[in-house]
Order: C-alpha cells, then structure tokens, then sequence
C-alpha cells in the first residue's frame, strides 16, 4: 500500500521532497501557514528596502503546480496527534498520514526574555521585514519633523542584538541605506550621521567563519560607520533604549539577531528536544524513536561525521529536502531501505557592505569584491523562478550604480517605534496615504 505523506513547511526542505516525490509521480501533501515560499536569505534586502516582497517570494502552488500528485493546503497546524497519526489545523481540519515530514524551520529565541519580542523584532517573515522596514523609516520621518536635539538624536539610533551573518548583514545595509540613499531625501536631518550600534557578546563577529574574515567584517563595518561592541551582552531592551554592560543607550529601533530556536511544532513529536528545540534524528533523518516521521532544516538536529550538528543553513535544508523526498520515492517504488544523508558543504557566505562580503569553503576563503560576487551568483541561482533572478539582477545592478532604493513604502502605520514625538516636535505635513499591503504579494494572504 501507498503510505500517505504528508509534509509540513514549505520552505527549502519541504519543497525539494514535495517536488521529488511528485515527480515519481507519487502523492504527498505539503502545508504550509503562508501561500508562498520565502527566500530567506534575502529577507534583510526587504527590511532595509533593497528589495520588495515579490521579488523573493513565490506561491507555493505556483511552484509545485505541474506535479499532479502534490497536493497543497494553506493552513497553520496546531496538533501533531502521533499516536492517531493525524494533523489538526487551526480551523479543525483534520489531515491524517502515515509518513510525517516536519520541515517548519526556526524563530527567533530571546532567552527566556519574551517581553523584548515585542519591541525588537526578529527577522522571519515578510510580516517581520515589512515591520522593520517601517519603524526604521518612520524614524527618520520623526527625526526630520522633531525640533528636540536630543530627541532627534535618539530617533536616528539603530541597535542590532546579534554579530551573526543576519546581524551583520542587517547592520551594513543600514548603513548604505542611511549614508547614501536616505541622505539625498531629507532636509532637516543628516541620515548619514546615523548611529548603527551592534552589539555581539561574542569576541568576534560571524563565529563560524575563520577569524580573518571574522575581522575584516569588523574594519569593513567600522568604515561605514557602524560601531561594532564585541564582548558586550545586551541586558535590557525597552521601546526607546538597551542596557548594554550597565549603560543605558536610547534608541529608536532594536533588531534581534541573537539566536533562533525551532518551530514550537517540534515539542508536540513526544521526543527529547535540545536547548534550541531541535528533535534529534538519524543518519537516515528519521526522528529518533518514531520510524514514521522525519525532520529536516532547522526543526532537526542532524549531528555530522564530527559529532557536530549542522548549522541552520539553507544549503542544508534544501539538500536534505532532496535526499529524503528521491530516497522515499525509492522506498515506495522498490521497498530499498533509507540511505544516510551526507551534507557537501558549498560554502558559507556573508555580506557586508556595497562590493564587499566574506565567503568560505574549506580552504578556500575571500573577501571584499571577489566574495560578494560569490554571493551575488550564488543567491541569483537560488532564487526560485526565472523572472525572480532577473528582476532581483537588474535592481542589484541599478543599486550598485546609483545607490537608489526603490521599495522605501512605510506600508503599516502600527509599525510605529514607540511613543509619538515630544510636544515640541512640528506638525508633519498631510501626506498621501498608502495602502496598507503597498508591496503585498499578488494574490496572497496573511497568515500568521
């Protein structure tokens, strides 16, 4: 008999089995909370208005439409029943499966300290990006129209809680984004005298690159005028200031970049989880315990020939997605057992500012204009659709020209960091309003 598969997340990892099962032909549904596929390596460009929604983002039906035997719900799974074997949806709907693949990916983790999520937003969503994107501009609109030099300095402070490839990522477009973009567009202000504050608790920036690229991060961030604070944890985040090693620094925005955790989904598989809410699984990715359910990306922890676990990369995800979906076609077809999976390493990459970015592989390691043309390749080629890679080629080439931005829409008016400003402040000028989706992808919905 058929088994029923059913894969949960339709991110790098549940896309590649879906496609793989469907195209031997053999039924499977994939669900997924959003419509769409997201790039998520990309999603900074959207937060800091390099890029707009659409452009790396695609509908998931859209993706998966020319195989027959893929079926797609749009629907947020609330219950993993393993002893029934069924899912429940949040509306109540049931989906029952003999083989479950969970490939839910992460959020981001505040250590225990949920109040800051709500003032600091992670970065996971369009949803988050678009939030960011708007408290960010929305600071500068405040900074511009305010009359209080002290108040207008805080509106045009920006901290970031994270020295990883995000936070890093996060801080040099911000930079490029305040000293060359937004610096032709006010009157009042000088954006490009920004401050841009990361904070890492580490001793160096990007711990999983070797160090010489860990520093030219460092000098190259610095040269943008970011200031960098190794060794430093933050120890409060309010909605106008950090503690940050007993000083107090006001600010208009934080952005959390310091740890993820994975999907809460995870905890409902009755299996023993890591600190970071990971379910242990096998060579063969199935979880530890229950030969019926399998678990890839960020949701898994997958320990390598070293006894290290694999880092939430999408390079990781997307191979295991395409080992698991041929090897359970396999399985169907012929009843040969799961083969081991094997991650090849393609090499891990960082941007860090205009022509500059850190890339390793091995022994192998760049940096500055040679590396971020490594990553510019490398993510044009991941980006699914072909219209995709043009439209995003075409805008990084006019960025790099011209330093314009085009995707500057403060699209949602709850986005505002904080209270408004003090009494003194002047009067903003009536301005059109906007759209609440302004850059929403055509045709799809929120969910959350």
């Amino acid at each position: 008999m058929i088994p029923r598969i059913v894969v949960v997340g339709g991110g790098f990892a549940g896309l590649e089995v879906a496609k793989a099962l469907g195209g031997a032909e053999i039924g499977v549904t994939i669900i997924d909370r959003h419509n769409h596929h997201l790039f998520q390596p990309l999603l900074y460009q959207v937060a800091t208005a390099a890029l707009s929604a659409p452009d790396i983002a695609e509908p998931i039906r859209k993706i998966l439409g020319r195989y027959p035997s893929v079926q797609v719900l749009f629907g947020n799974v609330a219950k993993i029943d393993t002893e029934a074997r069924i899912l429940v949806l949040a509306d109540g709907t049931t989906v029952p499966y003999d083989l479950l693949v969970l490939a839910t990916g992460s959020q981001p983790f505040y250590f225990s300290q949920e109040s800051w999520a709500r003032v600091c937003p992670g970065l996971k969503s369009i949803e988050d990006a678009r939030t960011i994107r708007s408290r960010l501009l929305l600071s500068f609109e405040h900074a511009e129209r305010t009359t209080d030099p002290v108040e207008q300095s805080r509106l045009m402070t920006i901290a970031i809680i994270g020295g990883g490839p995000t936070g890093v990522e996060l801080a040099g477009s911000i930079a490029e984004l305040s000293r060359h973009t937004l610096a032709r567009d006010f009157r009042n202000i000088r954006p490009e005298k920004t401050k841009i504050i990361l904070v890492e608790a580490g001793n160096r920036l990007l711990a999983g690159f070797a160090p010489e690229l860990s520093e030219y991060a460092r000098l190259r961030l610095e040269s943008l005028g970011v200031d960098v604070a190794l060794d430093s944890r933050v120890e409060a985040i309010e909605a106008q200031k950090i503690t940050v090693g007993g000083k107090v620094i006001p600010v208009a925005l934080t952005l959390w970049a310091a740890g993820v955790a994975a999907s809460p989904l995870a905890a409902q598989l009755g299996v023993g989880l890591d600190r970071g809410g990971r379910v242990k699984v096998g060579s063969d990715l199935q979880v530890m315990g229950r030969s019926d359910i399998f678990a890839l990306g960020d949701v898994a922890l997958f320990l390598d020939e070293n006894g290290q676990p694999l880092p939430g990369l999408a390079q990781v995800a997307k191979q295991q997605g395409e080992h698991l979906g041929k090897a359970l076609a396999r399985r169907t077809d012929t009843g040969e057992d799961l083969p081991a999976f094997v991650f090849r390493n393609r090499g891990n990459t960082a941007i860090v500012g205009r022509h500059a970015a850190v890339f390793e592989s091995g022994r192998l390691k760049l940096k500055g204009w040679f590396a971020w043309s490594a990553w510019a390749i490398i993510h044009v080629y991941l980006l699914v659709g072909f219209q995709h890679r043009v439209q995003v080629s075409i805008q990084w080439l006019w960025r790099y020209l011209t330093y314009e931005r085009g995707a500057r829409l403060i699209a949602e008016e709850r986005a505002e960091p904080g209270p408004p400003p003090s009494p003194a402040a002047e009067q903003p000028a009536p301005r059109e309003a906007l759209p609440p989706d302004a850059d929403a992808l055509p045709g799809i919905a929120r969910a959350r």
